[in-house]
């Protein structure tokens, strides 16, 4: 694959609408082209900001009353005509009874285009708004994450400090953050810490957690939340990655990694078991 046709399927890659047997082969091409992978960087944060600042335009109720008002007259004609063509030639020629004339009113054409033309404007304002259309803070938060991860697979962006030891991870990130992040390393259960770095998301500095099972790179994000309260986790999945979300302790916990979805819960299992008697 050339570098023109990938950063031509960049998009239809980030709005999942790729197939996968082209999704597989761009990131392949991702995997080894550095200049492709800053391009894709680029373009999700301009995605992100266009969907944090772009205005929306409400459409005013008289507007929506003429919409629909329009739209009604050109069901009603639409279905008109199709009784006309489905007449016999002599229900041509009979007149059309009162009844029938006053659900079906001859209107003048200048009405009729005038129907048409507002029934245009009507499918521009939705086109426009579904195209300035905020995602859900759930779907902002893992374009987010993502985008986090697939930097972080970039040379020298993995760790800030790089250590299998996590008495020497934990307080590195102290003074650095407002929280204490808790670090744990996972080797004997097949969960190798690598290090740790700062990240931002979701509007904040976070801690970010590097592990390695087998051939695939997990990170997970750490950050406060406002309650106490555990959360469920929440499995999804965006653009080939697998993508769990949960809180406890009064951490937000966010894992993101290519491996399958069984070793991420595992992994998220072991690490709440690991750090809870902690605290």
């Amino acid at each position: 694959m050339e570098c023109t046709q990938s950063q031509h399927w960049m998009h239809a890659w980030l709005d999942g609408e790729l197939d996968p047997p082209g999704a597989l082969q761009l990131e392949s091409h991702l995997a080894g082209c550095a200049a492709c992978r800053a391009a894709l960087a680029q373009l999700t944060e301009l995605r992100g900001a266009v969907a944090q600042q772009a205005t929306r335009h409400t459409a005013p109720p008289q507007l929506r009353l003429r919409l629909k008002a329009a739209l009604q007259q050109e069901q009603e004609k639409e279905l008109a005509m199709e009784l006309e063509r489905t007449q016999t030639p002599r229900q041509r020629k009979e007149p059309s009874s009162p009844r029938r004339a006053s659900i079906f009113p001859r209107w003048p054409w200048a009405w009729i285009n005038l129907g048409a033309a507002a029934v245009s404007t009507a499918a521009f304002a939705v086109t426009l708004a579904l195209y300035l259309a905020q995602p859900s803070p759930v779907d902002q938060l893992d374009q987010e994450l993502v985008a986090s991860h697939f930097r972080s697979l970039m040379p020298d962006h993995l760790t800030d400090v790089a250590s299998t030891d996590q008495h020497t991870v934990k307080p590195w990130f102290a003074g650095k953050l407002d929280f204490a992040p808790p670090v744990t390393d996972l080797a004997p259960q097949g969960y190798a810490l690598i290090g740790g770095r700062l990240d931002y998301i979701g509007q904040r500095p976070v801690a970010a957690l590097a592990y390695r099972h087998r051939k695939h790179l997990l990170n997970l994000y750490v950050w406060p939340t406002a309650t106490a309260h555990a959360s469920a986790q929440q499995a999804s999945a965006r653009q080939g990655y697998q993508l769990l979300r949960w809180s406890q302790g009064g951490m937000q916990y966010a894992a993101i990694s290519d491996m399958a979805g069984p070793d991420l819960a595992q992994f998220a299992q072991l690490f709440n078991a690991a750090v809870t008697p902690a605290r």
